[in-house]
């Protein structure tokens, strides 16, 4: 599995998963990890606290039907799969890198973006258009335009 690959679950493997993250999120909050025993072969595998709080989190958006792709933060990303994560177009997005909204850089002739600098973009640009909705919504009040 190289980063990018999309897993989308058949209706077995959401239900599957479904039981499979509701067992295991009942061992969440101890702190400890879990330790897991794989009957096949009587190995036992143990789980440190963080992978098993991924793979709940994993297990539930499969359970739900959701494709699941897992991203190493430090990966770097297409300048289409960074305008897919920001539902914009490529083209707006390639206008966001020109305009110095968040680093980028070349790769031979291409663009290659940060997936933090993208997620820390995407969480500020989230904020700036609430604070912007809120003020709108002051605005409306103190004009008395019944909304």
């Amino acid at each position: 599995m190289n980063g990018s690959d999309v897993i989308t679950p058949t209706k077995a493997d959401a239900r599957l998963a479904e039981e499979a993250g509701r067992k295991l999120a009942a061992h969440l909050g101890r702190g400890e990890g879990l330790r897991v025993e794989l009957t096949e072969t009587s190995e036992e595998l143990r789980l440190p606290p963080v992978a098993l709080r991924l793979l709940v989190r994993v297990l539930d958006e499969l359970g739900r039907g959701n494709a699941v792709e897992l991203t190493p933060v430090r990966a770097e990303l297409t300048t289409q799969q960074a305008a897919d994560l920001l539902n914009v177009s490529r083209p707006h997005l390639v206008k966001l890198l020109d305009e110095g909204a968040m680093p980028s850089r070349k790769v031979g002739t291409h663009r290659r973006v940060r997936l933090a600098d993208v997620l820390a973009f995407r969480d500020e640009w989230h904020a700036r258009r609430h604070a912007a909705l809120d003020e709108l919504t002051a605005m409306s009040q103190d004009l008395d335009m019944g909304y």
